[in-house]
């Protein structure tokens, strides 16, 4: 969990910073935008390589890996003398959350009773809204009074810390099963996992396209100063927490339900945001729904995923990765296409027009877990 919410707030900080970011480099806040759009791609195809090529070797070993590479990619985004070397920090970055969140995400089994594995799943998972509460706001407030490249340096001390609690703690993790290509072919070839492929790339899309650009939108149509924005960023994160464990009892049973349901709330937040979201408490209401709609989102996906390929969790994680963070840079990037030529408000009912669709794609798949 603590790695994963290392590798999880280095991913997003950029979008508390975007602004600051985009103003010291000279860029726009489209441009900046690639920041999120560069890890997300490059997870995207860095997680069945990566797994595949290391089938073999110990999971413990790797993980250890995996947080010396992002250590390295903070201590560069810092010291980057210009954005070409932000942009190749976002590169390792990508590299480490397709490796590390490929494996991290089907050891909960290894480490609990049967029974409690969706249980620890949603512990882990925990770590994606707590990037958002702890980690975003944080990086946004260190920004704000020492500068951007401190949040930074900041993220390279935690990842550091990380790395020696992964070795102090985490046991031998001898390779269980050796994930090949030819099974992640197969595993495409069900209907189910092409379902959890569809609505996981809608959703994330959806997410993404709009929350990389919400830091625009508060400052532009909400009107707030950046210490509001810390406060709302860190009550969303909040939220987010929230709908994760909420979602964490129900998505073993209903993962398809609870995915419509938290589609259909993201929907309703970010089609309201450009109406009710122009006063502070309009934003901060409805960016509490968010969180707790996008909470439930990577438990869900995972757990239909999981489902979906119960001899093979390792592969499983692979497609929940790749199609995760994939859409993660498509988000970024089309929000940021429609931040440079319309507008924030544009973004959100894009967004919000994208998650009714997941809603209406979940409601069609009906309810069961399989």
């Amino acid at each position: 969990m603590l790695g994963i919410f290392a590798i999880v707030t280095t991913e997003i900080l950029p979008i508390g910073l975007l602004t600051s970011i985009g103003a010291d480099l000279s860029i726009s806040d489209g441009t900046a935008g690639l920041m999120m759009t560069m890890p997300g791609l490059l997870a995207a195809a860095s997680a069945p390589i990566v797994t595949v090529a290391t089938a073999r070797v110990d999971r413990g070993r790797m993980l250890r890996a995996f947080m010396l590479v992002l250590t390295l990619a903070n201590v560069i985004a810092a010291a980057a003398p210009g954005y070409w070397a932000v942009l190749v920090s976002r590169v390792l970055v990508g590299v480490t959350i397709g490796g590390f969140w490929s494996i991290a995400a089907g050891l909960a089994e290894r480490f609990v009773p049967p029974g409690s594995a969706a249980r620890a799943t949603a512990v882990i998972f925990a770590a994606v809204p707590l990037g958002s509460v702890l980690g975003v706001p944080a990086g946004t407030f260190i920004g704000d009074i020492a500068g951007w490249r401190t949040a930074f340096v900041v993220m390279a001390a935690l990842s550091g810390l990380v790395l020696v609690a992964i070795t102090v703690v985490v046991p031998r993790l001898p390779a269980e099963q050796v994930t090949r290509m030819s099974v992640l072919r197969n595993m495409v070839r069900r209907r189910s996992t092409r379902a959890a492929l569809l609505v996981t790339f809608l959703m994330v899309l959806a997410h993404f396209g709009t929350y990389t650009y919400v830091t625009p939108f508060l400052e532009q149509v909400t009107h707030v100063s950046s210490g509001t924005i810390t406060v709302i960023l860190l009550v969303y994160g909040a939220a987010g927490i929230a709908g994760n464990f909420l979602a964490g009892t129900r998505a073993a049973q209903y993962p398809r339900a609870t995915f419509g349901i938290s589609a259909g709330l993201l929907a309703a937040a970010t089609l309201l945001l450009p109406v009710a979201g122009t006063t502070p408490a309009g934003a901060v209401a409805l960016l509490v729904v968010w969180g707790l709609a996008y909470g439930a989102v990577p438990v869900c996906s995972q757990t239909w995923f999981t489902q979906s390929a119960r001899d093979t969790p390792e592969a499983a994680s692979v497609l929940f990765t790749s199609s995760f963070q994939a859409t993660i840079g498509l988000g970024a990037l089309a929000g940021g296409a429609v931040v440079d030529h319309a507008s924030p408000s544009a973004v959100m009912v894009l967004g919000g027009c994208t998650a009714l669709l997941v809603a209406a794609a979940c409601a069609r798949l009906g309810r069961g877990p399989n």
